[in-house]
């Protein structure tokens, strides 16, 4: 089941290192570039839900071993593409398979795992996922870097191939099905109207900055409110008539989910943002190239690992872990700003080490076993459920913080010229006083969770 998670993330992040050889290669247009890169992240977040859905329905090992499928031949196409249209086409496919598989890991460790072991379970699926992130960027310079065969980028499609035909057979031989025993056929009308809504959202906050907002993304943006509206009214009216809704709204009542969400939002707002900002940074202000930047991530992966695998093993402490680890995040995001204040011009990355690790330590304790603790306060038949709107939730607030804290980072940064260190540094420490405010109301918010996450009577 990990493999699904590590590589869905995996591929949000290693496109980003590889986008100027893929540019340069395809002869793509700035916009192609940002396609290449968005697409996949747009059919992604739209279609968790309906996915996770789908799961329930048909059987949650089966979506898993369709969505993995699906990713390894999209991911070959990605790698023979022979221009930049082929390549949006595959990436955009890629999105949905990972949207298919990305919630049945979610949803079958909090079903299959025993309750016990659970914590532990979940531990080690944040290693994956803040070690994904990570490696990513990491993966991605050292496969264009080699340059195998004279095929620059193309490896980094390449990779997921075998990797994903040994997870479809072995899902095969070692995972047992899962679903939920009442679910019945697809919402259609529910899915429809939240695909448009989640559209509205997340196209603009994806294309928006690079595209300069103009009246479109605003447009988009606002109609998201009338276009929810829609969807709450279609759900209300589904279940009315004793059919099963795509959503059930009064997971939303449940105080510990609702919390929960808003949390997930938060939390990987700041997280996302912070490898925006750090990378651009890195790279566009010290000087780093791909690779380079990409080891600057080990430290940050490797803590990031070992406190995921520790908090599951401290999972009886509850809420207080996930307060340590939000503190450690603020400290970290504290810390770099007074560096990089201090440093000013003669900020090198090497000051910005020490920080980033403190960063991934906060989040190993974070990010994970709070996904555990908000699955846990929901009925085990809707699982399924709830998890593809907590993986929306992740992706949702992943561009949301992207989008805001990318304006007030290249607001900062102005006109100033690649590699003016001083410049980098102050738009650096103006971004961070940002997500520092997310990691405070995370901090704050989580004395709202109970204190041991029990599962819903």
């Amino acid at each position: 089941m990990l493999t699904g998670a590590f590589m869905a993330v995996l591929d949000t992040f290693v496109v980003l290192v590889a986008a100027p050889a893929i540019q340069a290669d395809l002869r793509a247009s700035d916009a192609d570039v940002q396609l290449v890169l968005a697409g996949y992240q747009l059919t992604y977040a739209i279609a968790l839900i309906s996915g996770a859905r789908l799961g329930d329905r048909f059987g949650r090992k089966r979506l898993f071993q369709y969505g993995m499928g699906l990713f390894t031949v999209a991911s070959a196409g990605c790698a023979l593409a022979p221009g930049a249209g082929a390549l949006i086409a595959a990436r955009l496919v890629q999105g949905l398979a990972a949207a298919a598989m990305f919630p049945q890991v979610l949803a079958l460790l909090r079903v299959l795992v025993p309750e016990a072991r659970r914590a532990r379970a979940f531990g080690a699926l944040g290693a994956v996922i803040g070690v994904a992130g990570a490696a990513g960027q990491l993966l991605g310079g050292v496969l264009v870097a080699a340059d195998l065969f004279g095929s620059s980028w193309r490896p980094v499609f390449w990779i997921n191939v075998p990797v994903g035909v040994a997870a479809v057979a072995l899902t095969a031989r070692y995972v047992p099905e899962s679903r939920a025993p009442e679910a019945q056929r697809p919402d259609l009308a529910g899915a429809g109207v939240l695909t448009l809504a989640l559209g509205l959202l997340v196209v603009p906050l994806v294309e928006g900055r690079s595209a300069g907002w103009p009246w479109w993304t605003w447009a988009g943006l606002a109609a998201t409110v009338p276009a929810l509206a829609a969807f709450v009214l279609v759900e209300r009216r589904v279940a009315a008539a004793g059919r099963e809704p795509l959503v059930r709204l009064r997971l939303f009542g449940h105080r510990p989910f609702a919390v929960g969400m808003a949390l997930v939002l938060l939390a990987y707002a700041g997280i996302n943002s912070f490898f925006l900002i750090f990378s651009l940074t890195l790279q566009d202000g010290l000087g780093q190239d791909a690779l380079g930047a990409g080891l600057f991530y080990t430290p940050f992966a490797a803590v990031f690992l070992a406190t995921s695998l520790l908090a599951g093993r401290l999972a009886r402490y509850g809420r207080r872990v996930l307060r340590a680890g939000a503190l450690l995040v603020l400290l970290g995001f504290g810390s770099t700003i007074a560096l990089a204040t201090g440093a000013g011009a003669a900020l090198t990355p090497w000051d910005l080490v020490p920080t980033l690790a403190l960063v991934g330590a906060g989040n190993g304790l974070l990010v994970t076993p709070l996904l555990n603790a908000v699955l846990a306060a929901v009925r085990p038949e809707e699982t399924g459920m709830a998890s593809g709107v907590l993986a929306t939730g992740q992706q949702v607030g992943g561009a949301v913080g992207v989008a805001v804290v990318g304006v007030v980072f290249y607001g900062a940064l102005g006109p100033a010229a690649h590699h003016d260190v001083a410049a980098y540094g102050h738009a650096l420490t103006l971004a961070l006083a940002v997500t520092g405010g997310l990691a405070a109301l995370v901090w704050l918010l989580l004395g709202s969770l109970p204190g041991t996450a029990g599962r819903r009577k």
